[in-house]
């Protein structure tokens, strides 16, 4: 029975990796996201190459949607900076700059598609239009649920819940829009090379 008590452990157990549950739900998310897109516009290019395909040009208010878009990400990266130097009045400009940014975007979208139904491109009838008003509707519901985050970050910014020693909140905000972005820009482009 002595010879139990004085054994010792030569080897320390190793540590364990871990994640963030939040961020672990966050890049589950954003893989779905990619693997729908991904299929999306795969289907797009079956369909197209099938002939029966509606050419038309883009509005150009998609190309100053985007803009606002690029902003605004801006706007998320100055917050996540502001946040880290505790600069908490340029935290709370930036991050509802974001906000009324996203706002915008969204508003862009709809005048958008009002100006393709004022051009006859529809969302029944020819698939080049109906793949067009999926695409934008898709990510637009994914930008609603981006302002959904940012809201729940602007609460907690204004609490003065975010800060340089607790950044989780706003890093899980600023990954998912910057991830909203690179994704409109990807279909954008997309669609200005296949349409």
């Amino acid at each position: 029975m002595e010879n139990i008590q004085h054994l010792k452990v030569d080897k320390e157990p190793q540590a364990t990796l871990s994640m963030d549950p939040m961020k672990f739900i966050l890049w589950l998310f954003v893989v779905s996201i990619i693997m729908l897109f991904a299929s999306q516009t795969s289907a797009y290019l079956v369909r197209r190459a099938e002939g029966n395909w509606l050419e038309f040009e883009m509005p150009k208010i998609f190309w100053y949607s985007t803009g606002v878009l690029l902003v605004s990400s801006l706007a998320m990266q100055t917050a996540y900076f502001a946040a880290k130097k505790d600069d908490f009045r340029l935290l709370k400009i930036a991050i509802s700059i974001t906000f009324v940014l996203g706002l915008t975007f969204l508003w862009m979208q709809f005048e958008g598609w009002k100006q393709l139904v004022a051009m006859n491109v529809y969302f029944v009838g020819n698939p080049s239009g109906s793949f067009f008003y999926v695409f934008t509707g898709l990510h637009g519901f994914h930008i609603i649920s981006g302002i959904i985050v940012l809201i729940y970050a602007w609460i907690a910014v204004f609490k003065q819940k975010v800060h340089a020693k607790n950044l989780r909140q706003i890093q899980i905000c600023a990954t998912y829009w910057h991830f909203l972005d690179l994704l409109w820009l990807y279909l954008f482009v997309f669609l200005l090379t296949f349409n």
